[in-house]
């Protein structure tokens, strides 16, 4: 199971970790990005998930991993969905099969 506290978001790592340093505008990143400033602004909000076209964008931005994004994007998805009564429920529905070995 996860931790209990959630974990940081696409968005805080993009603006606190990246732009604020860096000193980038949501407008100057969708630029460099060679993308809407509206798409900036859903990924800094938090409206707009990390695709795996999106954290290639933002690696080669970046200069670093499409995997850094996917990662953080996946570890709040999983969090999400463990911290949903409605979706544990679904998944406590689900029956393990027996594999043999």
């Amino acid at each position: 199971m996860m931790t209990k506290r959630k974990p940081v978001t696409v968005g805080e790592i993009l603006v606190e970790e990246f732009m604020g340093p860096l000193g980038l505008t949501q407008a100057a990143l969708a630029e460099a990005m060679g993308v809407q400033r509206k798409h900036v602004n859903e990924l800094c909000n938090n409206r707009r998930t990390v695709t795996a076209a999106t954290a290639l964008i933002l690696a080669r931005v970046f200069g670093n991993s499409p995997d850094f994004w996917l990662n953080a994007q996946r570890r709040n998805d999983l969090w999400e969905v463990l911290h949903s009564p409605k979706d544990v429920e679904r998944i406590e529905r689900a029956k393990p099969l027996a594999l043999r070995a």
